[in-house]
C-alpha cells in the first residue's frame, strides 16, 4: 500500500484520537450493560445512554469494541493501524445498515439516528486515524517519499 504515509509526524495525535473514541464507546458501553441489565438481549425499549439510545446486546458489542480500540491504540506497531482501519470500516457499514432498518423490527441493536450519525463520525473518524497511523521503519518512509517525489512520477501527474 504506497498511499499510506509510513511514520506520519501527526502519528501520535492520530492514535490519542482512535484512543479518545475507543474511551467513549466503552464508557458508553459501561453505562449502557449498567442500564439495560436484566432486561431482553435486543429489546427495543427506550434506554439511553449518553445521548444514544441502545440495549444490552449493543452496549455489551460497544463494551468490546472500546476495549479493542484502546489496546489498539496504545500499541506502537501497526496492530493499531489494522485495527482501526477495520474498525472504520465495521462502523460505517454498521450504521448505514442499521440506518436502512431503522424503524422496522430489524433494527435489533435499537439504533435510534443520533445512534447512526454518531456511528459515521466515529466510523469516519478511525478510517482517518487508521490511514495516517501506519508503522514502518525510517528506511522504508524514506523509500515512499521519495518515490512519492521522484520527478518521473510527478510528470504523470502532470496534465499538458
Amino acid at each position: 500500500m504506497v498511499h499510506f504515509p509510513v511514520n506520519h509526524p501527526a502519528r501520535p495525535i492520530y492514535r490519542v484520537l482512535a484512543g479518545l473514541v475507543g474511551l467513549y464507546i466503552l464508557v458508553f458501553g459501561v453505562w449502557g450493560v449498567a442500564l439495560t441489565w436484566g432486561g431482553p438481549l435486543f429489546a427495543r425499549d427506550g434506554d439511553w445512554a449518553l445521548g444514544l439510545r441502545t440495549n444490552l446486546a449493543f452496549s455489551l458489542a460497544s463494551v468490546v469494541f472500546g476495549i479493542v480500540l484502546i489496546v489498539g491504540a496504545s500499541r506502537r506497531g501497526n496492530l493499531g493501524h489494522y485495527m482501526n482501519l477495520t474498525a472504520g470500516v465495521i462502523f460505517l457499514v454498521t450504521s448505514i445498515l442499521m440506518m436502512s432498518v431503522l424503524q422496522t423490527e430489524a433494527n435489533f441493536l435499537n439504533f435510534s439516528m443520533s445512534t447512526v450519525v454518531v456511528s459515521m463520525i466515529f466510523g469516519l473518524l478511525l478510517l482517518g486515524t487508521g490511514l495516517y497511523d501506519k508503522v514502518g521503519t525510517d528506511e522504508h518512509a524514506e523509500e515512499l517519499r521519495q518515490h512519492r517525489n521522484h520527478p518521473v512520477h510527478e510528470t504523470h501527474l502532470r496534465r499538458p
